[in-house]
């Protein structure tokens, strides 16, 4: 009897670069949306002025010598009570629906997929937006961007501590940069902490694959430790001259790369400005995979 063959195994695949993972990463307020997103229905809600809060906000933290994202949480609440109005998770989320966005924004995700997808350079390369914001995850959720998110990071409250709700989670202008760490490392389940060395060649998203998008003052820590650290970084402004002067000093600072109008439509400045750095960064990834390449021997 002949003997049977045995069949050829398949030969191993051959490894992947695993560094081709690009970051958009966002503020909300004033980035995304025109207004803080509470002035939409919130303070209206329970019949604040957002004018009048925040300068009581800021009076009060200055006085309590607290900070201003706790305080503004607590006082909303606050004032809700007293006028006898009902605010849980569910209305919250409710609310993110009526959040006015700018120009563009909700097809902006698919506008910049296609176009990273028609460059030759993107094989294997994948696109994440992530949002860290001083803003509430309950209201995020319920915008119409929501889904287009890996993963948001935002203050939150804790519905069930207390009679009033509870902050769960407040993100400070400083805070923000832990996240970009967490996006860095990969590591963005919060349990998890991030203070563990990790060397630079074991991050999966190098911070020269990311682009933060900040409006203004409280963004400047974010931006300072993108650029720093080899990332990148856009000022966006409305159409008033102020806010536009803003970005310019941002600019003067070495705090961004570029500034535009918060116009998120193709073909605007801010979407050509975008393309650039992503041009950069996806023949910095071509670059860096070729040299891996060659030090695996392939």
């Amino acid at each position: 009897m002949a003997e049977r063959k045995k069949p050829k195994s398949a030969p191993a695949a051959a490894p992947a670069y695993p560094k081709k993972t690009i970051a958009l990463v966002y503020d909300f307020d004033g980035t995304l949306s025109p207004k803080p997103m509470q002035e939409y229905t919130l303070l209206p809600k329970i019949g604040v002025e957002p004018e009048a809060f925040w300068a009581e906000t800021n009076k009060i933290a200055r006085e309590q010598e607290a900070d201003p994202l706790i305080t503004y949480m607590h006082l909303m609440y606050k004032k809700a009570k007293a006028a006898n109005i009902r605010i849980d998770r569910a209305d919250l989320v409710a609310q993110g629906a009526h959040v006015e966005l700018f120009p563009g924004v909700e097809a902006w995700f698919a506008e910049i997929a296609s176009y990273i997808g028609i460059r030759a350079e993107t094989h294997g390369v994948t696109l994440r937006h992530y949002m860290i914001s001083s803003g509430l995850t309950e209201i995020i959720e319920g915008t119409s961007i929501y889904p287009h998110f890996q993963k948001v990071f935002a203050s939150e409250y804790w519905f069930d501590a207390y009679d009033l709700p509870y902050p769960k989670r407040v993100i400070t202008d400083t805070g923000k940069t832990q996240y970009l760490f967490r996006i860095n490392k990969g590591v963005e389940d919060l349990g998890q902490t991030i203070n563990q060395h990790m060397p630079e060649a074991a991050r999966p998203v190098p911070f020269a694959n990311m682009i933060y998008y900040g409006d203004g003052d409280t963004d400047v820590p974010s931006m300072a430790v993108m650029r720093k650290s080899g990332g990148h970084a856009i000022a966006v402004h409305g159409p008033s001259e102020r806010q536009r002067e803003r970005c310019v000093d941002l600019f003067k600072a070495g705090r961004i790369d570029f500034f535009a109008e918060a116009d998120y439509r193709r073909g605007s400045q801010l979407f050509s400005r975008t393309c650039l750095l992503l041009d950069r960064i996806l023949a910095d990834i071509r670059v860096q995979e070729e040299m891996w390449l060659m030090e695996q021997g392939l």
